[in-house]
């Protein structure tokens, strides 16, 4: 039995459905799949129906972008409630920053006199989380650029002319928001954000997981991280972060996390939910 617990829907920058994701993934032989879309859990109950139609194990999540000291870091949430209030209040506040994002970023093609407006990109999105995929994919539908590559090299990548830093949080904060809404905490990509010496900083701040199989990560980085999240008693997680179609091809199935690792995610959900049900409940302030 294998898992892949590093997934993105339509609900944020993937081009798949959660239906079509569950379609890949029982065609690449997956058992449990977890969905973790940027600052949304709007697909994970379409996710959780197909996945009971089709009797795969479904883990739902997010992903958030965070910062530690300037550098940044996405943190997954897995097991999170979806129904949490302070959760879905901090993810429409992080949605929000999104689209403003995107106002700022066509606003900044328009003043280099490439006519791209950020309604056009929202009609393409379709979603509460647009992200940076959703203007390279306009750019080319409109013809400014001939492959999203090009839209990312001239336009988008970080000290391009339209790009915009997104908003962040502390790491602090989004394992505190992912505790709080019943989740675990996990790194995500460490390699992609060169995040290796925050790894200790960010366990001792109460994270939960590393991310250490990855579709980015070479062997010889898979073996690191296992190594870390050993030394530092953190947990093993691993996902292909696949988006769809956008990327030119589909990543599902290209890793395959042994299902152990889900069964020890599992019982860590279950210690820390044993935890805080015997939590004392503190009294109200006067």
């Amino acid at each position: 039995m294998f898992a892949d617990l590093h997934l993105h829907s339509r609900f944020s920058d993937g081009t798949f459905t959660p239906e079509e994701l569950v379609a890949h993934a029982r065609r690449h032989g997956l058992s449990a799949l977890a969905l973790t879309d940027h600052d949304s859990v709007e697909g994970c109950e379409p996710m959780r129906t197909a996945c009971a139609v089709h009797g795969l194990e479904f883990i739902p999540g997010t992903e958030l972008t965070a910062e530690h000291n300037g550098a940044e870091v996405h943190i997954l949430g897995y097991f999170i409630d979806v129904t949490h209030p302070r959760l879905l209040a901090e993810l429409a506040r992080f949605q929000r920053a999104r689209q403003n994002r995107i106002r700022e970023m066509c606003a900044r093609l328009q003043a280099l006199n490439v006519p791209l407006q950020a309604e056009t990109v929202f009609a393409l999105a379709q979603c509460n989380s647009p992200g940076r995929p959703h203007v390279a994919r306009s750019l080319v539908e409109r013809g400014h650029c001939s492959t999203l590559d090009e839209a990312f090299e001239r336009f988008l990548k970080r000290d391009r002319p339209a790009w915009v830093p997104k908003t962040r949080i502390s790491a602090r904060e989004a394992i505190a928001l992912i505790h709080q809404a019943g989740g675990l905490a996990v790194l995500a990509h460490p390699v992609l954000n060169h995040a290796d010496h925050l790894i200790p900083v960010l366990a001792a701040e109460g994270l939960d997981g590393l991310e250490c199989f990855h579709t980015k990560h070479s062997e010889e980085a898979t073996q690191r991280y296992l190594a870390m999240a050993t030394q530092h008693g953190l947990l093993i997680t691993g996902g292909s972060d696949c988006h769809g179609d956008s990327k030119g091809r589909p990543l599902i199935g290209s890793i395959k996390l042994p299902y152990a690792y889900v069964e020890a995610l599992q019982t860590a959900r279950r210690r820390r939910a044993r935890r805080r049900s015997n939590a004392p409940v503190r009294p109200a302030p006067a």
